[in-house]
């Protein structure tokens, strides 16, 4: 947890540098989060495209062929972990 080096520390949440690291961990997140969700959006759209009449006939005519989404292992889902010390 991002948050438990603070618990330890009390001066730190105080302080206000700590305050907008902690902030710009969050921002950062959840630009990453909407980021994958965009793409992962995409690339439905895209795959369902190629599937349907007409556009299915371009694609296979020129080798378009559908795309994974994007998917993070469950190791690299844990929060970010931050030593201020």
């Amino acid at each position: 947890m991002r948050f438990a080096v603070m618990e330890n520390y009390p001066a730190l949440k105080g302080n206000q540098n700590v305050m907008q690291l902690q902030e710009e961990l969050t921002s950062t997140e959840n630009r990453i989060a909407f980021a994958r969700q965009f793409y992962n959006d995409s690339v439905m759209r895209y795959n369902t495209r190629i599937q349907v009449v007409p556009t299915n006939l371009i694609a296979n005519l020129f080798g378009f062929r559908e795309e994974p989404f994007f998917e993070v292992p469950a190791a690299e889902q844990e929060p970010v972990k931050v030593d201020l010390r």
